[in-house]
């Protein structure tokens, strides 16, 4: 019998899943591979309850370190969760660029395989430090370079890894079919008062590349129409002031980040539009989400925002943008293109389809897999020729907030 590979999962808060996309990522991978491969997964002690810090979950070993797994700590706890894998490890999958740095010698000074998904530019957000921002660059530049595999999530971020590091990248999305629709429980009328009434729907980190700014403005103009949006408000400074100025208009609910599967999926399974005001990253968990739950989307107008939802939703830029979409829609219209979401959600954002994908590159080095690179002649075009000539994936678009 062959023996498992040992495989260390690194630089997400952990499992089960309790913060954001890659730890849903992660919790997935753990469900559907655990029993394929013998699973490590780092979690970040700040996170759980001492009661919670089991040592193994759904067959997988866990470690817990005593460090943030975001911010500038998230440097330290991907290096350490590294080092400590390299005991073990047959095969170190990183999710994210922070620990970057430290794979170049990991590929010098041993031969564990390192496989690394570069998430969605995180060096591009507005909340970074100039120096922060090129310290994120030059991260992902090492981690892309120095791994023997990396992954996109989105057909855009594949072509910028193909441009600007001559790498044939995997693309690998992410899973929706957690998510159950549900016919609304009316016992929470009391807690929900919008409930009965149509609402649009949200739920995102409150950051400014989310452009939460934009989506209040809009339904602030629009008193007749009602906006649920669930978010950590209190997190920034950013999000207490957006708070403090709308939280007062009738028609505008800024709940707290909600934690019960049940209940968002809820809320937004009866939403009669879901606004994505994402402006950075790939392919964003909450689209594929709405998209799995079949909901009629309205997305900000950035190219992966198009390629995740195969250019079927409605696409805005601006306050003004938005307010026309919500006042010139018809509800046959909607309906049919929450249905033309779910199509696309059923073929493209199954765990089971993304976990396998994982465990195809895991397996690959068994059969002495290769990183492909793009034909060095690719290199002697510049973006002007790869945008006018429309070469394949290779075309050049402004991916990221256009």
């Amino acid at each position: 019998m062959r023996r498992k590979k040992k495989i260390a999962i690194i630089g997400t808060v952990g499992v089960p899943a309790k913060y954001g996309g890659f730890e849903t990522l992660v919790h997935h991978l753990v469900l559907h591979l655990a029993d394929s491969f013998n699973l490590h997964v780092y979690n970040s002690s700040k996170a759980y309850e001492k009661a919670e810090r089991s040592k193994y979950w759904k067959n997988a070993r866990v470690h817990y370190l005593p460090f943030n797994a975001n911010g500038l700590s998230s440097i330290w706890y991907d290096i350490i969760s590294m080092i400590h894998a390299l005991f073990y490890a047959d095969i170190i999958l990183v999710l994210g660029v922070s620990g970057g740095i430290f794979i170049p010698f990991i590929r010098i000074f041993s031969r564990k395989k390192i496989v690394v998904n570069i998430d969605g530019l995180e060096w591009r957000r507005d909340k970074w430090h100039p120096l922060a921002k090129r310290f994120l660059k030059f991260s992902e530049f090492l981690a892309v370079k120095f791994s023997h595999a990396d992954i996109t999530d989105n057909k855009m971020i594949k072509r910028y890894a193909a441009i600007f590091y001559k790498s044939l990248s995997h693309l690998i999305a992410y899973g929706a079919d957690h998510c159950k629709p549900l016919a609304m429980d009316k016992s929470l009328k009391s807690e929900y008062p919008f409930i009965g009434f149509p609402y649009a729907f949200k739920v995102a980190r409150i950051e400014p590349e989310n452009n939460i700014h934009m989506v209040v403005e809009a339904f602030a103009d629009m008193p007749h129409k009602n906006l649920v949006i669930v978010g950590n408000w209190q997190n920034s400074t950013y999000g207490i002031e957006l708070k403090d100025k709308y939280s007062k208009f009738n028609n505008i609910y800024m709940l707290d980040p909600i934690y019960d599967q049940r209940r968002l999926d809820m809320l937004r399974s009866n939403c009669f539009i879901y606004i994505h005001g994402h402006s950075a990253g790939g392919t964003n968990p909450s689209l594929v989400e709405a998209m799995y739950l079949g909901l009629p989307v309205m997305a900000f107008h950035a190219s992966y925002n198009v390629a995740t939802t195969h250019n079927a939703a409605l696409y805005f830029g601006s306050v003004s943008e938005l307010k026309k979409l919500l006042n010139n829609q018809r509800l046959n219209a909607l309906r049919s293109m929450g249905s033309k979401m779910n199509h696309i959600a059923q073929r493209h954002y199954l765990w089971e389809i993304i976990a396998m994908k994982y465990g195809n590159i895991f397996h690959s080095f068994d059969y002495k897999y290769v990183k492909k690179k793009i034909d060095a002649r690719v290199s002697l075009l510049d973006n002007r020729i790869l945008l006018e000539n429309k070469l394949s994936h290779l075309s050049y678009v402004k991916p990221f907030y256009e």
